[in-house]
């Protein structure tokens, strides 16, 4: 049976990455909560006529999200952003220069993969105390069943319900691919080139597209091991179907040679 699949519309070296100087929020709920302030310095929003969805920053003047959420021809991002109602001084927004879309993508397949975008931005960022890169995972990183990782964003907060102001997070445990891809869950839905996590009560939503799944490596670094792709049909918070993300350790290669010609 065709399963009903719904956009989430709204190289980097280790040295220098994924060490927030303001520390992430370690409580285990799982419905999402306000993130701590710059927690998550990486974090970015994507803008046009309005806040479109999320990314992260990798290198200072390059940041990765989805390629479902490019749909426009003029973007900014936005960096040091809590607070979208409030201008609270240490946002950086900077124009995107160059738009690369992975040239698999199929936008008529969410489902197929390669849901992946990197963007050039016109200058770099400043980096300082809120504004900091994520590491990118080593190719082909393997993430354990129910390893805590994050999600965040300015996503709605459920299936129809509102857009917070301020950046959310959620706790969302990996589910490894022999569960996901079971027939009782995503089934064939789910590459090998995409992390599932999450699940239940636990889900990104509508605006958190392109943003980050911040995973802690055993260094106590935070990597970006996915980048948010879609969730089922019915609703973001489905039983037995976790939110789907671009895997990033797959494509380790197709960035850094991206960034290096670009």
């Amino acid at each position: 049976m065709e399963l009903l699949l719904i956009f989430l519309l709204f190289v980097t070296t280790v040295s220098g990455c994924g060490l927030p100087h303001y520390q992430p929020l370690s409580s285990r709920v799982v419905n999402g909560e306000e993130a701590s302030p710059y927690s998550w310095p990486w974090q970015v929003s994507l803008e046009s006529f309005y806040p479109t969805c999320g990314g992260t920053l990798i290198a200072a003047n390059w940041v990765l999200t989805a390629a479902h959420c490019i749909t426009f021809h003029t973007y900014r991002v936005v960096l040091a952003e809590h607070d979208m109602d409030t201008h609270e001084g240490p946002e950086q927004s900077i124009r995107v220069e160059r738009m690369i879309i992975h040239p698999q993508w199929n936008d008529n397949c969410v489902s197929c993969g390669n849901d992946l975008a990197l963007l050039k931005l016109e200058k770099s960022a400043v980096l300082n105390d809120k504004v900091q890169l994520a590491c990118l995972p080593p190719q082909g990183t393997e993430l354990a069943h129910g390893q805590a990782c994050y999600v965040t964003g300015w996503g709605r907060l459920s299936s129809g319900g509102p857009r917070p102001a301020k950046l959310q997070q959620a706790l969302l445990p990996v589910v490894e691919p022999s569960v996901c891809a079971g027939s009782d869950w995503w089934g064939s839905s789910v590459k090998t080139t995409m992390v599932c996590a999450g699940g239940d009560s636990k889900s990104a939503c509508h605006g958190d597209s392109g943003g980050p799944l911040s995973c802690k490596g055993r260094d106590g670094r935070w990597y970006v091991q996915g980048v948010a792709s879609f969730v089922d049909g019915r609703g973001c918070n489905t039983p037995q179907r976790p939110t789907v993300f671009t895997r990033v350790a797959s494509y380790i290669p197709w960035i850094s040679q991206t960034m290096a010609e670009n």
